[in-house]
């Protein structure tokens, strides 16, 4: 699972930040790697410098799309007061979304492979 991160040009791409948007995660979707190809992380200051040094309540935005190998990507977005805060806040929603979509996937192929060939037949009229 390739871990891919952007910032806008208000916020610091530097070591301690990527330390910290990998560990969380790794942490969160950590047991689905098998299933996931890409994590792509954007974070952004949606006021920017129009705020000043203390900025605006919950304008850090933190958008998380994970690619799941043979389907469409997923993506969920969290806005709070501090980038850690929003990173969190989108690690677990794309948890919970990556862990109920696969359930679906399953379930469905469940359903799928226990049909018979009986089933699967119109009757006849």
């Amino acid at each position: 699972m390739k871990i891919q991160i952007n910032t806008d040009h208000n916020i610091e791409g530097h070591e301690a930040l990527t330390t910290h948007v990998n560990s969380v995660v790794e942490s969160a979707l950590g047991s689905f790697s098998d299933h996931i190809t890409r994590i792509e992380v954007h974070l952004n200051d949606e006021s920017g410098a129009k705020q000043g040094p203390s900025g605006g309540q919950s304008d850090k935005r933190c958008m998380m799309e994970a690619r799941l190998q043979g389907h469409q990507p997923l993506a969920v977005t969290a806005h709070a007061d501090t980038l850690h805060q929003a990173i969190d806040g989108a690690a677990n929603k794309l948890t919970r979304l990556v862990e109920s979509t696969l359930e679906r996937l399953h379930d469905h192929k469940h359903r799928r492979d226990a049909l018979t060939p009986d089933d699967e037949m119109p009757p006849e009229a």
